[in-house]
């Protein structure tokens, strides 16, 4: 693997676009870019797993991003189905607690055994939303202290459930890193390159910051499409973080 198809394995592009022909525009675009891809709830929603079947038939992993929360029978069911489609990672809200995420766990572990050619996903949890500040933390959620104590504290209970990783913003990444181990694996959405808007996210980094924080896996939405040129701006940022990756 080059180094160039080593850096857009690890950055997943958000797939968040209204329906399937929008999802096909896009990827004709970045065609021959060996990046993950990021199916989330508007793109599933309307799409279903037919789109998940053929992304994969086409050769790009997949990360179902529906981060699944509900009780952990129903989570367990839900992850036996998502196993079963073949997706490559897939999360749940570590919100729910430890036996919920034992339970996706569990799920996984029984569509492996009927499946004898299924593929295991990487399992990871949600901790807190990158848009999510503390004043909506503790007004809103009603959960006291920073941000980072309650990732951190999200973290460390995935880590307890037998969870691969989480989602977090990359500024507590490293700590997650310090906390949870160097193979707990961070995947972190919030990054946008210099100079981009925000937008609704409250705790962001620049691709280039995030992966030097310890960051496995970066996810990009609206910086790549929504630009004018959405092979370009991937390219800019794969060039933009060469020397952070080995």
């Amino acid at each position: 693997m080059t180094k160039t198809n080593a850096i857009a394995s690890r950055i997943m592009v958000a797939l968040d676009v209204p329906d399937e022909s929008a999802a096909d525009a896009l990827l004709r675009r970045l065609e021959g870019i060996p990046c993950y891809v990021k199916v989330g709830m508007e793109l599933f929603y309307a799409a279903g797993p037919r789109l998940v079947v053929r992304l994969k038939e086409a050769g790009y992993r997949v990360f179902l991003d529906v981060k699944m929360h509900d009780i952990p029978n129903t989570v367990k069911g839900g992850a036996a189905s998502v196993t079963r489609l073949g997706v490559d990672m897939f999360n749940v809200h570590a919100a729910g607690g430890i036996a919920m995420m034992e339970a996706a766990r569990e799920g996984v572990e029984s569509a492996l055994s009927g499946s004898p050619g299924a593929v295991r996903p990487v399992v990871i949890g949600v901790t807190q939303l990158t848009s999510v500040n503390r004043a909506v933390l503790n007004d809103q959620i009603g959960i006291a202290g920073t941000v980072e104590d309650a990732v951190l504290r999200y973290a460390e209970l995935a880590k307890r459930a037998g969870l691969d990783g989480v989602v977090a913003s990359p500024l507590e990444t490293s700590r997650i890193k310090e906390r949870c181990g160097r193979d707990f694996l961070a995947v972190t959405p919030g990054i946008r390159p210099a100079g981009a808007e925000t937008g609704d996210q409250a705790r962001v980094m620049t691709p280039r910051e995030a992966f030097r924080q310890g960051a496995d896996y970066i996810v990009i939405g609206r910086p790549i499409t929504a630009a004018p040129d959405p092979r370009r701006a991937l390219e800019d940022i794969i060039r933009s973080v060469e020397g952070e990756i080995g």
